[in-house]
């Protein structure tokens, strides 16, 4: 089930949520749906198909 406004993301599991690459840990699509939104960093198993975020992106039209 998705997170709600102001609720604990789900503690992950090793093998189901998320495994580890090169000491970092990978989280998974499952893991990504469980938290239930998509965080802008261009994760490797992002469900939600959205590409990374960028200081830039945050600049309004006009003020490049």
């Amino acid at each position: 089930m998705p997170m709600t406004s102001g609720e604990e993301p789900p503690i992950p599991i090793e093998g189901v949520d998320y495994y580890i690459e090169n000491g970092r840990w990978v989280f998974t699509a499952a893991y990504h749906l469980k938290r239930g939104f998509c965080c802008g960093n261009g994760c490797r198993h992002c469900p939600y198909g959205e590409e990374k975020t960028s200081p830039e992106d945050d600049v309004p039209a006009g003020h490049e």
